[in-house]
């Protein structure tokens, strides 16, 4: 049963109310104000039954900590950890008083991730495309700069060695918990071949870990092949897509495609995007759009490893969902060569130039590039402060859904940075008529507190 946000709180002598003691200039009050929260609780009233079942986490505290975790850059439980300290953070999520119970439990993120899916998640980045509403024009989403990314995944390094000293592991755990009784364990075996695969890039060992791993590998067949064999029917049918899985790691040979490089994220892919310091990256390719000021309009992870140039109509597609224009153009690098055109959207892509250009032409479409390369920190900050440096979340929707709220955070933030300056400009504006009052003999006047922060900082400068 859906979870509603009360409208009036009954207030006892041991309460104090959070407007009665917070700075109402802060970022997070004057985003909440930004937002509509009775259009979000309505847009997500459909993922939950009317009146079935116990009422649910309101939809306005789910939503906004899945806000506040990618824009702080937090986990699940470190969010509501920090909730419990931050006055600002509860009245986001809609608390009248100050709380010192955890609004939830970390794992009810993870089930409401489950439940919205991709489309709920993209749902939540068209907020705050609507709180930076005044930036969305005809005029300036002519023009969109596009690019592409990969979103590494949380797993380790992949190696033939490691990933069969895990289907090992894994089997001996399942011998344990089905109460089988295996051929052989390898133990003591398995422990020397360890220390020679861990030795192999020696010059002079080489050969002996190249055969240590062929040997484990060898044991790993053995080894699934043996519990397959002593297992029943209804064991079978339960543990049958691991065993699948573990024989299609077995059986995979270097040049193959379609590779398995993690037993617990099977659809890994390996990227190479020309990195110098990292030839491969082991995760999914995501691609943003952003307009000339900066916003972020179209965000998508994609399955597998597309070219480039064939995932610009998806980007025009979704733009065009949640903007509601069309772009004219769309600049993006050589990655993405081949159409000219998709329907009426330009494709412009960098080129030494035509002959018949005048020096205008070239100076202008230079600037055009020059600008587009601004996008590159635009994907660094989405990396680096809201959580696309490495995805925790499970799966090809963990892929979509991580890209997305990365994308949204970005854009409140974009709001939030905008906000603080103004306010800050207009505190200095007030601060020189209160000093030419001063000077031309009015009385003093106590100047004004800096707005954004109850301790006198500049919050987003």
């Amino acid at each position: 049963m859906i979870g509603k946000t009360p409208t009036e709180h009954q207030m006892s002598i041991f309460e104090v109310a959070l407007e009665s003691f917070i700075d109402m200039n802060h970022e997070l009050v004057l985003l909440s104000r930004q937002i509509d929260w009775e259009a979000v609780e309505s847009e997500f009233a459909e993922y939950y039954c009317a009146d079935n079942g116990r009422p649910s986490v309101p939809i306005r505290k789910m939503v906004g900590m899945m806000l506040l975790k990618s824009i702080y850059n937090l986990s699940d439980e470190g969010v509501v950890a920090r909730w419990m300290e931050n006055p600002y953070m509860q009245y986001f999520t809609g608390e009248k008083v100050f709380q010192k119970r955890p609004p939830m439990n970390p794992i009810d993120m993870t089930k409401f991730r489950k439940r919205i899916g991709e489309k709920g998640a993209e749902k939540i980045f068209k907020i705050s495309l609507l709180v930076n509403a005044e930036e969305i024009t005809e005029q300036e989403m002519k023009l969109v700069m596009i690019d592409s990314t990969v979103q590494e995944k949380n797993i380790t390094f992949p190696t033939d060695a490691k990933l069969y000293r895990k289907i090992i592991a894994k089997v001996l755990k399942m011998a344990r918990k089905e109460d089988i009784e295996l051929r052989r364990t390898y133990t003591r075996e398995l422990k020397s071949l360890k220390l020679k695969v861990r030795f192999m890039n020696h010059p002079t060992r080489m050969k002996e870990g190249k055969k240590a791993v062929k040997r484990i590998r060898t044991i790993a067949r053995a080894m699934v092949n043996d519990i397959a064999r002593k297992m029943d029917e209804d064991q079978m049918s339960f543990y049958r897509k691991d065993l699948e899985l573990f024989m299609r790691v077995i059986n995979q040979e270097r040049n193959d495609k379609d590779k398995i490089y993690s037993l617990h994220e099977p659809e890994v892919e390996c990227l190479s995007k020309g990195k110098e310091h990292k030839k491969y990256e082991f995760g999914n390719k995501s691609a943003i759009a952003k307009t000339r000021s900066g916003l972020i309009v179209s965000a998508l992870s994609f399955i597998g490893n597309p070219y480039d140039g064939h995932t610009i109509s998806a980007h025009l597609e979704q733009t065009r969902r949640l903007t509601g224009y069309t772009p004219e153009e769309a600049v993006t690098d050589r990655g993405y060569r081949g159409k000219k055109e998709i329907g009426r959207t330009k494709i412009s892509i960098p080129t030494s130039g035509s002959p018949g250009q005048s020096y205008y032409q070239k100076t202008k479409a230079r600037k055009k590039f020059c600008k587009r390369a601004g996008i590159e920190p635009v994907i660094g900050h989405l990396k680096s402060d809201h959580r696309m440096m490495r995805n925790y979340l499970k799966g090809t929707l963990g892929d979509a859904i991580n890209t997305l709220m990365a994308a949204a955070a970005y854009n409140m933030r974009h709001w939030m940075n905008k906000n603080a300056l103004s306010s800050f400009v207009s505190w200095l504006k007030t601060q020189f008529e209160r000093l030419e009052n001063v000077i031309f003999g009015n009385e003093n006047q106590r100047s004004l507190p800096i707005p954004g922060s109850c301790d006198g900082r500049v919050v987003g400068l």
